[in-house]
């Protein structure tokens, strides 16, 4: 039998390099899921529950591999199913290529069953879409597909209109005017700025007396580098999260996380500063970088649209991190002011303190800080922690203190619900003797952790190293939300909208043949992280966390505490709860400073 369109198109994603798909079948791509089974020893094809689990997990695979992640899906609802996996990469500057179904040729335009527009429906979310409609084509625009992916880290797509699949492949078009000859493999772009343009933002950073450096995943693989120039500059280092894991947290100088999920250090430096140095970061939030004007800015990033678009920067030096800054940093001379870098590391200290002290208060049953404050002396070494998008991503952000060899990603600026669970299992698959651990609110759960959990029972046994553990806070509570229309809102909780049904989530999980804890008292928090991270199988495990410990910001503006009030005011049916908490939370917070000397 001659190779069909679909063989070709997985013979030539083989030759690219590819050796992991996610997917779910259907009989839009009835022809690409029988090439599959005829070349199963070149794939593992991994069989997801919903299509938008599938780009998830291609995501995933592409933030901790540096590779295309590959997604493929049936005509019209598949297809739909995956964007919002799509967007999530899309957002965070990640490379994935989708391949989609379509119905054949010769219906389109009459409204058929499952008969979708796919260019028009992926022409936001992907640099480049196309549908193919001869076998001639297919080599060029799946080439390209998987070059513009790779080369810009962005979102592709290719669809294929089913009855193509299974006509003859056609390898090589005929040698005439309007054929094409695409090849295998792309070249990364390099670019370098100017021995010019290093020496004016050293001047800059040289003048600077109080500087203070913002890293994010474009630092990620830059870890010594910016030590290096940190401490050549006396700077503290701010972490946007996508950069969480870009330098460990034990440094005395990384204040940690910034922004409404950052830490008080990181806004009192940015507060005070006088220099900004901006590397591999597209952080939104303004009003937690320094005051318009105050601090004169350089900016790194590898692409050149990224820049002098958060704060009005002098200088802006294009390319890769880790190489800029080992060109920067002979030109940088030592700062002579320990008293910048005294008062940072002092700062940080107090943070730490004051961080334990909120932890370890009580709560009804579990203070989910606590959680968090345990699980870092626990955490494995080369871990890879999976978050999700939720109130423990705010435990996340600013508790749990990373170490060097790890990694850790989420959703970033599409800040999605239930990426924690797929970015797990593509993590897993990709480094199958890394221990692994999904962090996942309940309401995530609920809305794609529990299906996916069949897709750890199905592959788990293939794993050299069996660690996989998902953590499931449950508070009953979309918190996240119900905390954001009290602070910023200024509303009370609305019960109908943010109570989370109760789910026996662990006796789920052990039908499955996971290990199963449920967690309701604090002090057995710290034997419950150590019996999962050495349980020889899969682990669930569920914490009772109190839905009214608050997420403070590290700084309360007027307006919040105002719309906090307010809410308060309006009857919020948590409200003993709420003011309970919050004055445990500021007063645990305030006296570790106060006793703290240096």
């Amino acid at each position: 039998m001659s190779d069909t369109v679909g063989d070709f198109i997985l013979r030539r994603l083989s030759e690219w390099g590819i050796k992991r798909v996610f997917g779910y079948p259907g009989d839009g791509i009835n022809g690409l899921m029988g090439a599959m089974g005829r070349v199963a020893d070149r794939f593992d094809y991994v069989r997801v529950r919903h299509e938008e689990m599938a780009a998830f997990m291609a995501g995933g695979h592409a933030k901790f591999t540096g590779e295309v992640g590959v997604c493929m899906a049936t005509s019209g609802p598949g297809a739909i199913h995956l964007l919002n996996g799509l967007y999530d990469a899309k957002l965070d500057h990640v490379p994935v290529l989708a391949i989609v179904g379509q119905q054949a040729r010769s219906t389109l335009g009459s409204d058929y069953q499952q008969e979708v527009d796919l260019v028009s429906l992926f022409k936001d979310v992907a640099s480049y879409v196309q549908m193919v409609s001869t076998p001639a084509q297919v080599r060029h625009v799946l080439d390209r597909a998987l070059r513009i992916a790779a080369a810009e880290r962005t979102v592709t797509a290719v669809i294929v209109p089913n009855d193509l699949q299974e006509m003859p492949a056609v390898p090589s078009p005929p040698r005439k005017h309007g054929s094409l000859y695409s090849g295998i493999g792309y070249a990364a772009a390099h670019p370098v700025p100017s021995d010019d343009e290093l020496r004016r933002a050293a001047e800059v950073l040289n003048a600077g007396e109080k500087v203070a450096m913002l890293i994010g995943a474009g630092a990620l693989g830059a870890a010594d580098e910016v030590i290096e120039v940190a401490e050549r500059l006396g700077a503290g280092v701010a972490k946007a999260l996508l950069g969480k894991a870009a330098l460990p947290d034990d440094i005395p100088w990384v204040t940690g996380s910034i922004g409404l999920l950052g830490t008080k250090p990181s806004w009192q430096m940015m507060d005070d500063c006088d220099t900004l140095l901006m590397v591999g970061t597209t952080f939104p939030y303004a009003e937690y970088l320094p005051a318009d004007g105050q601090a004169h800015a350089v900016q790194i990033d590898i692409d050149p649209r990224n820049v002098s678009m958060r704060y009005p920067t002098e200088v802006n030096l294009i390319g890769d991190s880790a190489a800029v800054l080992r060109r920067l940093l002979p030109l940088l001379v030592r700062k002579d002011n320990p008293s910048w870098r005294e008062r940072i590391e002092l700062n940080v200290r107090k943070w730490w303190r004051a961080l334990e002290a909120k932890a370890m208060e009580p709560a009804n049953p579990i203070n989910p800080q606590r959680i968090f404050w345990e699980l870092s002396p626990r955490l494995p070494d080369r871990a890879i922690v999976c978050g999700d998008c939720g109130s423990h991503t705010n435990w996340y952000a600013r508790d749990l203190r990373l170490r060097r060899g790890m990694l850790a990603s989420l959703s970033g600026k599409l800040a999605t619900m239930g990426s924690g669970v797929p970015y797990a299992i593509a993590a897993k698959m990709a480094y199958p003797d890394r221990p692994v651990l999904a962090i996942v609110g309940d309401g995530a759960m609920q809305m794609n952790g529990n299906a996916e959990l069949i897709t750890v029972k199905q592959y788990w046994k293939r794993w050299s190293n069996p660690c996989f553990v998902v953590m499931v806070l449950n508070n009953r509570d979309l918190n996240q939300v119900t905390w954001e229309q009290r602070a910023l809102a200024g509303d009370p909780k609305f019960s109908a909208a943010q109570d989370v049904e109760d789910f026996p989530y662990a006796r789920y999980a052990e039908m499955l043949g996971f290990k199963a804890m449920q967690v309701d008292r604090p002090e057995d928090i710290g034997m419950a992280w150590e019996a999962a991270f050495t349980a020889g199988r899969p682990v669930l495990l569920e914490f009772a966390a109190d839905p009214d410990v608050p997420p403070l910001p590290p700084h309360i503006s007027w307006a919040q505490a105002k719309a906090y009030m307010s809410a308060m005011a309006k009857g919020d049916p948590d409200e003993i709860g709420v003011i309970r908490q919050t004055l445990r939370d500021l007063v645990a917070g305030l006296l570790p400073g106060e006793h703290d000397k240096g």
